[in-house]
């Protein structure tokens, strides 16, 4: 096949710019503002509109501890980041806009780190609240440091008075053997 043609399939699609469903998630800067991270995210949303994007859906930057640290170039410097604000925006968008979107993120320096992904249909229909999830996930952490913080206390507890029972335990058995031996004389 020479590199002027190309199969039925792809030529048919060639010249439409399909509409599909992105999201963008984010990593905003720590060093940003708090007051300013609602802005940056503003920012954001401008730049998929912008780019010809509907947005539909989004969940708010929140600051949350990352499970690793991130290196940034910042400033002639490598800078290390153990926080960050994350956020992501959904938005419907033509495929040919997404390129410009993901090299306007990697131009500002308030953003620490980006992913851009097409969506697939199940992921459309349920998004993933990762905010709601990681408070529903430390609440139940914390019932459970409760619930088992107590058993333990009661454990320690228990375990001096048999200890104590120990203790005694071996007092009288010397004196039982020392008994029996006299009966055996």
């Amino acid at each position: 096949m020479s590199e002027t043609t190309m199969p039925a399939a792809e030529a048919a699609s060639a010249d439409v710019n399909e509409t599909f469903a992105y999201e963008l998630a984010f990593h905003v800067l720590p060093t940003v503002a708090e007051g300013e991270v609602a802005n940056v995210a503003d920012e954001i949303k401008a730049l998929v509109t912008k780019a010809g994007g509907e947005i539909v859906l989004e969940e708010a930057p929140e600051r949350f501890d990352l499970a690793y640290e991130i290196v940034k170039h910042l400033e002639g410097k490598n800078r290390k980041f153990s926080s960050a604000y994350f956020g992501w925006v959904r938005f419907t968008a033509e495929s040919t806009a997404v390129t410009e979107m993901s090299e306007a993120m990697e131009e500002r320096g308030d953003i620490l780190r980006h992913l851009l992904v097409r969506l697939t249909r199940e992921e459309e229909a349920h998004p993933f609240y990762f905010h709601e999830a990681l408070a529903s996930q430390k609440m139940v952490t914390d019932v459970e440091e409760a619930e088992v913080a107590k058993p333990v206390a009661e454990e320690v507890k228990s375990e001096d008075n048999e200890e104590t029972t120990a203790e005694e335990s071996a007092a009288e058995a010397p004196k039982e053997e020392s008994e029996a031996e006299t009966e055996a004389k």
